[in-house]
């Protein structure tokens, strides 16, 4: 069985063969009208059965003839493009012809992915792909395909490399970070238009304790710190936060399935939050994080610990749903008790019509009288595809004319948002980490929160 498995099983043979092989039948079949050409016949035939004998030796004597090892990361990023790199190390003394089959994970449903290349004897290359993954989760890689064909290119042979399965999380876009980084770090952000808005409430960072003064906050007085100086009042001094809170709220209810581009809504919030956090982290400001549905999914408290930037990462990676109804409720309720302070949420969700919004807006508004509220949801390209189209019949012109309307309804969403003081940013999905980050940096420059 293993002679079997070695030298039988891995054999297959090309489309040389195959033609060969049919033109020496042609000839015995014309042979039997001119009877001179089947000694010919029998010669080449010969002569072609040693050609593919020896080229079937030259190929399967040599135990490891070629080595090939996938090279790649632990890791890949959801919706960008990942590398791939096979090495192949030719240990046969002459050319070989390859074509590769990377048996890749299923998700990419990828059946015809397939690399030709030419390496010359003793010769090490890299084929290189890149794949674009959809989805979080884990994907598993298996066995590199190798068929191989001398310079004669009669005989195949097969190889099998690489791991029998190799796992690769996808986690959040979190190849796009570098990129955003350099955009935290400058402070090149146009400003125009932009004025500083008086902040509310009472700051809470703590500077120093110093003797009571007329007109000192009489709510800032250290009963502990008087009582031992002995009767002379003295009072906590606060000074403006450096460190603001900003927490990223994801819904992921029903209103969050709808694909762009293979991916999910929810996907696209999710790298976008990876990204606003960090940025978030690098500006000297407190993340935290925030998962609703038809219940409270996870909740994060904002901190600047070293730590954070890594449970954000984990908590996003482990997010799953059943993408059902919203609970805006909850939300409310979970903010109101938990989220004290005065804070920046930016909440990730969508709203296909006016009387969804409606539905909503009393938790929305409620949130936005103790918080920054800025309110971030989808605008349909399809739609907007649609609206542009020309018109040929009374079908399209129906079609064009029913999504203006709900392009218009998106308008109107934003119109209704904004008399009631909250920021919102409608935004195509592949635009929306680029259109929220600069909102945030537009608010913290602003000194909004």
């Amino acid at each position: 069985m293993s002679l079997y498995k070695k030298f039988i099983q891995p054999l297959f043979f090309s489309r040389r063969f195959y033609w060969s092989f049919a033109a020496i039948i042609l000839l015995f079949v014309l042979s039997y009208n001119w009877p001179f050409l089947y000694n010919i016949s029998k010669i080449i035939l010969f002569f072609f059965a040693g050609l593919v004998i020896f080229d079937y030796c030259l190929l399967f004597l040599r135990r490891n003839g070629i080595e090939a090892e996938r090279l790649m990361s632990d890791r890949f990023s959801n919706g960008d493009e990942n590398n791939v790199r096979i090495r192949l190390k030719n240990r046969y003394p002459f050319r070989i012809s390859l074509k590769m089959i990377d048996e890749v994970p299923v998700q990419f449903q990828q059946h015809h992915f397939q690399l030709n290349t030419v390496i010359n004897g003793g010769e090490e290359k890299q084929l290189e792909y890149s794949l674009r993954p959809v989805e979080r989760g884990e994907y598993f890689f298996h066995h590199i395909n190798l068929f191989l064909k001398s310079p004669w290119q009669l005989v195949v042979r097969r190889i099998k490399a690489g791991e029998e399965e190799t796992m690769v999380k996808v986690l959040p876009s979190y190849l796009a970070l570098r990129q955003f980084e350099l955009l935290a770090y400058s402070n090149n952000l146009s400003e125009a238009g932009s004025r500083k808005i008086r902040k509310i409430g009472h700051s809470l960072e703590f500077e120093q304790i110093k003797e009571y003064v007329t007109g000192d906050d009489i709510r800032s007085i250290n009963w502990k710190a008087t009582a031992r100086k002995g009767g002379h009042l003295m009072v906590n001094n606060y000074t403006d936060e450096r460190s603001q809170q900003v927490y990223c709220v994801i819904d992921k209810g029903r209103v969050m399935k709808m694909p762009f581009e293979g991916m999910s809504l929810l996907d696209y919030a999710i790298n976008a939050t990876l990204i606003l956090s960090r940025v978030a982290l690098i500006r000297q400001d407190k993340a935290g994080l925030i998962t609703f549905a038809e219940t409270i999914g996870h909740y994060l408290p904002a901190d600047r610990k070293a730590a954070q930037m890594n449970s954000i990462l984990d908590t996003l990676y482990n997010q799953q749903t059943k993408f059902l109804e919203t609970d805006f409720q909850k939300l409310h309720a979970l903010i109101r008790t938990r989220i004290t302070q005065r804070s920046l949420i930016v909440l990730f969700t969508n709203f296909e019509s006016l009387s969804g919004l409606q539905r909503q807006l009393p938790y929305i508004r409620s949130i936005a009288r103790n918080h920054l509220l800025l309110v971030v949801f989808f605008e349909n390209t399809e739609l907007r595809s649609l609206t542009e189209s020309s018109v040929h019949d009374i079908e399209s012109l129906y079609t064009r004319t029913i999504a203006e309307k709900f392009v218009y309804e998106k308008r109107l969403i934003v119109k209704e948002l904004q008399q009631h003081g909250i920021f919102t940013i409608l935004t195509a999905p592949q635009n929306l980490t680029v259109n929220t980050v600069n909102k945030y940096l537009e608010l913290k420059a602003r000194q909004a929160i």
